[in-house]
């Protein structure tokens, strides 16, 4: 049977959108070149740990349609990102606060920590910042940006700082409060049993082929959709006719150790640019585990090309002149929508997926 939507793609947008036509009523078909559902945020139980396969995600967002909809398909539980960073020998915690700051400098007070800031951004006496590195000074001061910006964000990018565009940090926030909660939202948590199961119950009674690609489904389906939600690269829809866009890839290195708590912390970050890893992720801590071993993942930056995973967008001005051309030629196909970060080449939290994939579907219903 022709179905009204083929969705292209098994990840968190193509799933919300495909629960929400399900329930509406129209016919509805899902595809995903993986052998699994749930895209980058997918989960999979190794050693009774939920493992996050494809890099820590935690869910936040301060939109409460967002956070109800989601509690229809996981209870969450109480998870705060509270990540540290180590540079050397010294350990720091993140986001830049009142914790971060005593450690750095030995005081106690917001208004030290301010001056300290005030006085170190005064005396790099940089007017328009020419770059990220100028940008970050500008911002935050030395102390901060050698220890805890610079090394992280050079291997992130796979190049100097003085050499990245200053607006790939529009703003580096210090918090003068001792919080370690990274995010500010009031609606925060990791789903009980991991982010496939949520997931596959965003999906149930929708059919889904996985291992199957767009053109492949194409071709033993000349009937067509009535409408395709594309969310794959845009770029490879269109044949890279006008060449790919470009991304930063990650690769992963899992293991499991045989000790109970190896970090004590679900997230820590290797600031300095000599460690080949930006970050070690203990999974078990996102559920606050038990188990008497552990799992642990080093992630390391990567140059993409085509074949490999594309993760984030470079969202600079040559890149999205690039995507400019193609959205034109997908704004000339009337009954294809692009959606999620792939098919938008847009980075996008976890909510701002959903809250895009809930008011498109409202456009359409």
């Amino acid at each position: 049977m022709r179905p009204d939507y083929l969705i292209v793609g098994a990840g968190l947008y193509g799933a919300v959108c495909a629960r929400l036509l399900k329930d509406a009523g129209k016919s509805v078909q899902v595809i995903d070149r993986r052998p699994h559902i749930a895209g980058n945020i997918y989960t999979e139980n190794r050693a009774g740990i939920d493992v996050h396969v494809y890099g820590a995600h935690i869910f936040h967002t301060s939109d409460r349609e967002v956070w109800d909809f989601a509690g229809r398909f996981a209870s969450f539980n109480h998870f705060i990102n509270s990540p540290i960073a180590v540079y050397g020998d010294e350990t720091y915690n993140l986001p830049f606060n009142m914790n971060t700051f005593s450690r750095l400098w030995n005081i106690r007070t917001p208004e030290e920590a301010r001056a300290i800031i005030r006085r170190q951004v005064e005396a790099e006496n940089i007017g328009v910042p020419r770059n990220l590195e100028e940008q970050a000074l500008s911002l935050v001061g030395r102390d901060v940006y050698e220890k805890l910006v610079k090394g992280y964000t050079e291997k992130q990018w796979g190049r100097d700082c003085r050499d990245l565009p200053a607006f790939i940090i529009r703003r580096l926030p210090c918090r003068f409060t001792y919080d370690n909660n990274y995010f500010t939202d009031p609606f925060q948590g990791i789903p009980e049993g991991g982010y496939t199961r949520l997931v596959e119950n965003m999906l149930e009674n929708v059919p889904v082929t996985l291992s199957c690609d767009y053109r492949t489904w194409r071709a033993s389906h000349p009937e067509g959709a009535g409408r395709v939600i594309y969310t794959g690269c845009i770029d490879e829809y269109f044949g890279y006719c006008f060449g790919p866009l470009a991304y930063r890839s990650l690769r992963f290195e899992t293991q499991e150790l045989d000790t109970e708590n190896y970090q004590g912390v679900a997230v820590v970050n290797y600031t300095e640019r000599s460690v080949p890893w930006t970050r070690i992720i203990e999974h078990k801590h996102f559920a606050f585990g038990r188990q008497p071993s552990t799992v642990v993942t080093r992630e390391y930056p990567d140059e993409w090309q085509p074949g490999k995973e594309p993760y984030y967008p470079v969202n600079d001005e040559k890149n999205n002149a690039l995507y400019a051309r193609y959205r034109a030629l997908a704004d000339k196909e009337p009954s294809v929508t692009f959606g999620g970060r792939l098919g938008l080449y847009r980075y996008f939290d976890m909510d701002k997926v959903i809250r895009a994939a809930l008011d498109q579907v409202k456009e359409w219903l």
